[in-house]
């Protein structure tokens, strides 16, 4: 069972790869044997990110800046990623934001912009390039990280909701634009204590997992772990266009 999930000669791509569930899907991916891209919008957090992968797990670790919601930048990754590397064979599209605002009045054109740019343009931009490039070749793992904001919408999050929602549908067109060779799956995530938790209320944040989630509780960053190797490694071979809850039971 181990060697389906041996990752061992593969290259992983991560956006959002310095911190939270990116940072410990680069590190799960690196323990299990594959070299690894980290993509951020800070350059600093990617290095150390880098440099912890080398001296733990004696694998390649590339770091580079990047905003995924710049179209020119999706292609600047990609080009960058095959240069050093000469494939990718692990795409995780988890970059992502949710600016808070007080009512949808106040959101303004330049907010919606943003958030649909990293949530959903930029990783349009991203899959296209480098899944026609694993379709050509040997094919691939595509990981797209949604939210049940996305199927569970609620007032203070509506860019980041429809955004999230386009990203669902997203994942079963390019499963089936992309296969047979590539498969494209998609987490939707539940609550998980990452930095951006700061910025939360967490009573009242905890109140509603007692009330809303079966486990009652957030996630914590590594339990994204489990999931994220799963999709990456042939322990999925048959598994595309799906949609997979990590939620703690979302009800």
């Amino acid at each position: 069972m181990e060697a389906n999930f041996d990752m061992t000669g593969k290259v992983a791509l991560v956006t959002g790869g310095s911190r939270g569930l990116g940072r410990q899907m680069i590190l799960a991916f690196a323990e299990a044997g594959a070299d690894v891209i980290i993509a951020s919008r800070k350059l600093d957090s990617c290095e150390e990110l880098a440099a912890e992968v080398r001296e733990r797990f004696g694998r390649k670790a590339m770091p580079i800046a990047i905003n995924v919601s710049n179209w020119d930048d999706m292609d600047k990754l990609a080009d960058a990623a095959y240069a050093e590397f000469g494939r990718v064979d692990v795409l995780v599209n988890n970059a992502g934001m949710s600016p808070l605002y007080d009512h949808v009045t106040d959101v303004t054109e330049a907010l919606w912009d943003k958030v649909i740019g990293v949530n959903l343009k930029g990783p349009f931009r991203l899959t296209a390039l480098i899944g026609s490039k694993m379709a050509e070749g040997d094919g691939g793992s595509i990981i797209n990280v949604s939210s049940i904001a996305s199927t569970h919408p609620t007032p203070d999050v509506i860019p980041y909701a429809a955004a999230k929602a386009g990203l669902n549908a997203m994942t079963q067109a390019y499963a089936k634009g992309l296969g047979p060779k590539v498969r494209v799956n998609c987490i939707v995530c539940g609550a998980f204590l990452t930095d951006i938790s700061k910025a939360w209320d967490m009573e009242a944040t905890l109140e509603r997992a007692k009330t809303n989630f079966a486990l009652q509780r957030p996630g914590e960053p590594e339990e994204i772990v489990g999931t994220a190797l799963y999709l990456a490694s042939d322990a999925s071979s048959y598994t595309t266009g799906t949609l997979i809850d990590v939620d703690g039971g979302r009800f």
